[in-house]
């Protein structure tokens, strides 16, 4: 390793611990965030065990659950938007915008309309249910986009995901007018992008599809980075191109739709994070993926944080607060791309 790539690393190292940091800044603030106010000592006594019954009530079942489903819902969402970058070479892929996250929204709907979503099997479900939809939804993007002499060209994902994410957003609305009064209240919150599972059933549901997958991408670090040099060097230096897309492609479905099975539909998160992550370290999916996680973690959390603390005693979802973002980016990144 040379002088200046080992400076590099250094850097990069240092900006992941950075972005680490601020996580842990933002936990402490969002702890302390709600209608009912818990001073920063009160969070710190009640956090080590010393408050009083009411205070650890509101900390360890109210408020942290969802600060730990924030985080790793950010997280499953930033790192499935940076596999679909690095696998389809798109600046614009994102699980919202191509409609894989629509797809695990109609496949929670479709279960949330026949089943009672409260008892602690059907939470668990939830993922599988959700990573069932957003894996079809992706291949029919997949299939429709591909075209066997050219590939995957990125604009024809893009259109592709978005003209399947608007027929999906359709049939939800056909869906919507079956639903019982409280079910479509749940709906709608669900789907502007609440963080609704708000206690440990949730984050153990989420938790397992966290910590398998994000580190099995991360051992995937070389061969993305194999395949954002094209087809064609690709091919040329060995990888199984097909294959190893095939596969990634499934670790981001399933990071997206066990994430939406729990937050709703946050969009913009796979599309910001990616990006401000490539801006701090580079496109080298060694220090791309986790801090394209802890971009996402930290984003998703300040967005809840904001959400619960700008209207109190009412609540703005996060997806709301993340797509007030998100949009404006977005049509930044377009008007680049058409230079």
């Amino acid at each position: 390793m040379s002088k200046s790539q080992h400076k590099a690393k250094k850097r990069n190292l240092f900006i992941v611990g950075i972005l680490a940091f601020f996580i842990v800044i933002a936990f402490f603030i969002s702890m302390n965030t709600g209608y009912i106010k818990l001073s920063p000592t009160e969070v710190i006594q009640t956090f080590f065990g010393y408050g009083n019954e009411k205070q650890q009530l509101i900390l360890f079942e109210f408020r942290l659950p969802r600060i730990v489903i924030a985080v790793l819902v950010g997280m499953g969402l930033a790192v499935s938007g940076c596999i679909l970058q690095g696998i389809s070479r798109n600046a614009l892929a994102d699980p919202g915008i191509l409609g894989i996250n629509a797809g695990a929204g109609l496949a929670v709907m479709l279960f949330i309309s026949f089943f009672p979503s409260t008892t602690a099997v059907p939470i668990f479900l939830l993922p599988i249910l959700a990573f069932l939809g957003a894996g079809l939804t992706a291949i029919i993007i997949y299939t429709l986009a591909y075209k066997r002499h050219e590939g995957i060209s990125p604009m024809r994902l893009v259109l592709t995901g978005v003209a399947i994410a608007a027929g999906i957003s359709s049939v939800m609305i056909v869906l919507t007018l079956r639903l019982s009064p409280e079910n479509y209240q749940f709906v709608a919150t669900w789907l502007a992008g609440s963080i609704w599972g708000s206690n440990w059933k949730f984050v153990l549901s989420l938790l397992p599809w966290i910590l398998i997958l994000i580190p099995f991408v991360f051992t995937k670090a070389r061969v993305l980075n194999v395949l954002n040099l094209g087809d064609l060097t690709a091919t040329g230096l060995g990888a199984s191109i097909e294959k190893e897309r095939r596969v990634l492609l499934a670790a981001a479905v399933g990071l997206a739709g066990a994430s939406v099975s729990i937050s709703g539909g946050i969009g913009f998160v796979g599309l910001i994070a990616p990006h401000l992550a490539r801006q701090l370290v580079g496109s080298r999916h060694q220090f791309l993926i986790p801090a394209s996680a802890l971009a996402g973690g930290l984003l998703v959390l300040v967005a809840d944080t904001i959400g619960r603390w700008i209207l109190q005693p009412s609540e703005i979802p996060a997806g709301i607060v993340v797509a007030v973002i998100g949009a404006p980016y977005f049509l930044y990144l377009l008007s680049r791309l058409k230079e």
